[in-house]
């Protein structure tokens, strides 16, 4: 029955993105066949007045009337360009995480709960919600330290989000199955292990407790960093429903007259922006993967801070000097040098030519060297990279397309405050200082240093591995006289799954076809 009940919430779903003309703004002139057939028959169903919209403002339009976990896969797949294609993407990442209020007596009984102790004894004052998203809303309150009074914001998870989530999940995964089953061609992007993904980060996403450690974890590296802060977390009162935090008074960086009254020099904070998130990433291989305006505030001494991190990434050091390199060996024209770090990361196959690699580098890179620096946008340069790297057979990574996502966003929030930006010349000394202090003579040093670290650990394991390699001998050998068997629990366990995977895809099938036949019967 779940398997219904999730094809008729995708059914669902198909059709107020028919209604809100979504379809209809895709370039279906390009198809043939059935599915312009139903292109075009998504056009008929489209309302008129939707039509007269931007194609961004349908699809907001939409996700609004389908609920909170389609702001979340909306938000999830605008990091996914290779999915989506990079127009839809943007649109997508202009989705505002913006749903009404929840009430404050709901709020309540989810920090009661949650915490197993009265809001009057966590809070001297508990205020209504000063915003909502579609996860979470914020309430303002106040805490008592030392006899004074302290101003604190209370993040809430929206009641029944969890369950709603995973009602729609069910049927993400049946779309994803029945994409990978029925249209060979979309194996490549790997539908199934796409909605895993998503179905993974939201569940992080929705422990309140996770996004407290994110923000602990990036107040320490970032403690001594110049002009640049995560608020406090207020451990006492955060669990999985509620993170209570300090407040930030400052202006929201998408204020821009807001920041100029208040006498702030915007030329610097976008400079300021881009440094410390290059830092973040190359230095700590930790960054704030959702810094739109709306989550960057700015104080009146200049600082700026990042609230809800709830979506974060992470480098890893290969990935770190991977990303490094390349921006150095663009700076440079070096473009051999930028190919052979793809070959040496493992990126690019090796049954590819690095001269013949280099070659596309260049192609990306000259045509950048000839425009003024403050034209040359770092994002579109990552975007491109990612577009050649593919006629290259290089694997999506969703680490570095989640880096690329949050590169386009932070670079158009620098642009927006100062136009003439120059994000080269900004980017420097950071990238370049990395690069002299991790691939220089201390670099290797540290290298040497993890390297024989490697070595004890594996000295160590030497007894252990040495039985595991006996053992797989030994099995090998008897696989090779016998043949490779499944016991009889295992073989009938296969067959049972196999055999409702096909009744259920059966079955979805015809539960989406008779409910359209029903709505195009009670339109006509």
């Amino acid at each position: 029955m779940s398997t219904v009940s999730a094809g008729f919430r995708l059914v669902r779903a198909g059709w107020v993105l028919v209604r809100e003309g979504v379809v209809a703004a895709l370039p279906g002139e390009e198809l043939s066949g059935l599915p312009k057939f139903g292109w075009r028959l998504a056009r008929l169903f489209t309302r008129r007045r939707a039509l007269t919209y931007e194609r961004s403002d349908r699809l907001a339009k939409a996700v609004v009337r389908l609920g909170p976990s389609y702001v979340k896969l909306g938000q999830f797949l605008a990091t996914r360009p290779d999915v989506v294609g990079n127009d839809m993407a943007l649109d997508l990442a202009m989705l505002q995480d913006k749903m009404h209020t929840f009430p404050r007596a709901e709020a309540i009984m989810a920090i009661e709960a949650s915490l197993g102790r009265k809001v009057g004894d966590l809070y001297a004052q508990f205020g209504d919600p000063v915003a909502a998203a579609s996860i979470a809303q914020v309430h303002a309150a106040e805490t008592i330290h030392d006899g004074a009074a302290t101003k604190v914001a209370v993040k809430v998870i929206r009641p029944g989000v969890r369950r709603r989530f995973f009602q729609d999940l069910e049927s993400y995964f049946l779309a994803a199955h029945l994409q990978e089953k029925y249209i060979p061609s979309s194996r490549r992007l790997r539908p199934v292990e796409v909605t895993q993904t998503l179905a993974q980060t939201t569940k992080i996403e929705m422990d309140l407790r996770l996004e407290a450690a994110a923000l602990s974890e990036l107040g320490e590296n970032t403690k001594d960093d110049p002009g640049f802060r995560v608020p406090s977390v207020d451990w006492e009162r955060t669990g999985r429903d509620v993170l209570t935090m300090e407040w930030v008074d400052g202006v929201k960086m998408n204020d821009i007259a807001g920041l100029a009254a208040a006498g702030h020099d915007l030329k610097t904070i976008s400079a300021n922006l881009i440094q410390s998130f290059l830092r973040h990433t190359l230095r700590d291989g930790f960054f704030h993967a959702d810094m739109h305006p709306g989550n960057l505030f700015v104080e009146a001494n200049g600082t700026i801070v990042a609230v809800d991190l709830g979506i974060a990434g992470r480098l890893g050091k290969k990935e770190r000097r991977f990303l490094a390199e390349i921006l150095y060996g663009f700076i440079t024209r070096d473009y051999l040098r930028v190919a052979e770090v793809h070959f040496e990361a493992g990126y690019v196959p090796r049954q590819h030519n690095v001269a013949a690699f280099a070659q596309a580098i260049r192609a990306i890179g000259e045509p950048i060297h000839g425009q003024p620096a403050e034209t040359i946008s770092m994002a579109k340069l990552l975007t491109l990279l990612f577009e050649v790297t593919e006629l290259f057979d290089m694997a999506t990574r969703p680490e570095l397309i989640l880096l690329q996502k949050t590169m386009v966003v932070v670079e158009g929030v620098a642009r927006t405050l100062d136009p003439a930006f120059n994000m080269w010349k900004t980017a420097e000394p950071v990238v370049s200082g990395w690069i002299a202090g991790n691939l220089g003579p201390r670099g290797m040093m540290v290298d040497a240093r993890d390297g024989a670290k490697a070595l004890l650990t594996l000295a160590r394991q030497a007894p252990e591995l040495a039985a595991r390699t006996d053992r797989l001998s030994r099995e090998i050998d008897l696989m090779a006289e016998h043949g490779l068997r499944f016991d009889e629990t295992t073989a009938r366990a296969i067959g049972k799954a196999e055999a409702r995977y096909s009744r259920s895809g059966r079955l979805a099938l015809w539960v989406i076809a008779l409910t359209l036949v029903y709505i195009a019967w009670k339109i006509i």
